[in-house]
């Protein structure tokens, strides 16, 4: 168990405690912290509260943090894509189909159970038992790179990267239709989609999102597109591009199912790959740049598109 205690300054007055621990304990999920502070660890001016509580400068917030537990997952041994490993980070190039970690109902298959079994004890316990090391996520069928921690300090370090958007991240992609300019950018928060909780969307009270996008090749009714992200919001592009009227292929949540492509290579999710990744390392505090190559799958559709 690790004791945290905090002096409330006036640059946090009246933020409610649920929201304000996790900028105080770096690298810690809020949903984490939600059960922890529901068990009663959470201690204002020497009385248990509850989260929803405001606090107020000067106050003496306390909170015990659980040592990591072990996970109760099984670990697996899946194949690995790595492009690159040391005693903090590894780097994997997540194929497509691959969730990143277990969730209710889905605890085998994912790259948490193929780390697991990879890197034996060898993960950060920060984000709990069901995401050792994951410290970002991409989606299901987007491919490409991914970094996991191996301890937590080095999870700390690359979460406060994280937080102020310094990571290099920047993505393939086939859109649909032609798009009109050959680079632009779209401005716009992204939150939960008001109609479908399941689902994200453009919202006025959304958090800010910024995507960057520039045209490799254009097919008429299709464009190959390099995107970079200035932040990193849940399906960020998939969002992004649907807005302007140019949905990834493939992409039957945000997307148009129906697209001749899509039928006749019988595509499963977005054509989406996360090409670079690169950040400071943890340890050594020098920049480093990784690049997954594109998948068969993607690359032969390019193909098809240049010579149909």
């Amino acid at each position: 168990m690790e004791h945290f205690l905090f002096t409330i300054d006036d640059s946090y007055e009246g933020e409610r405690a649920d929201k304000l621990l996790p900028l105080l304990l770096e690298g810690v999920s809020r949903s984490y912290l939600k059960g922890i502070i529901d068990e009663g660890a959470l201690i204002i001016n020497g009385k248990v509260s509850k989260g929803k509580v405001r606090v107020k400068e000067g106050d003496i917030l306390e909170f015990d943090l659980p040592e990591a537990e072990s996970p109760d997952i099984p670990a697996q041994d899946i194949p690995l894509d790595i492009l690159y490993e040391d005693d903090d980070i590894i780097v994997v190039n997540k194929p497509k189909g691959m969730v990143v970690h277990p969730s209710a109902g889905h605890f085998t298959d994912t790259l948490v159970n193929a780390l697991l079994y990879h890197c034996k004890d060898s993960l950060s316990g920060i984000n709990g038992v069901l995401r050792p090391g994951i410290v970002h996520r991409i989606d299901k069928d987007t491919t490409g790179s991914i970094v996991a921690c191996k301890n937590d300090d080095a999870h700390r370090a690359l979460s406060d990267q994280f937080k102020v958007h310094s990571i290099n991240r920047v993505y393939k992609a086939i859109c649909l239709g032609n798009i009109k300019d050959d680079e632009g950018a779209v401005d716009a928060p992204i939150g939960r989609n008001m109609n479908d909780r399941k689902k994200m969307g453009i919202v006025p009270d959304g958090k800010r999102a910024v995507t960057h996008y520039r045209v490799l090749e254009r097919f008429g009714d299709y464009t190959y597109i390099e995107c970079r992200l200035e932040t990193g919001r849940t399906h960020q592009i998939r969002v992004h591009m649907s807005s302007i009227g140019h949905p990834l292929l493939g992409d039957a949540v945000y997307g148009n199912a129906s697209s001749s492509l899509n039928k006749r290579f019988n595509l499963d999710g977005q054509t989406l790959h996360a090409q670079i990744l690169g950040f400071e390392h943890p340890s050594k505090g020098e920049y480093i740049e990784f690049s997954a190559p594109l998948p068969e799958y993607f690359s032969h559709l390019l193909d098809v598109l240049r010579n149909k």
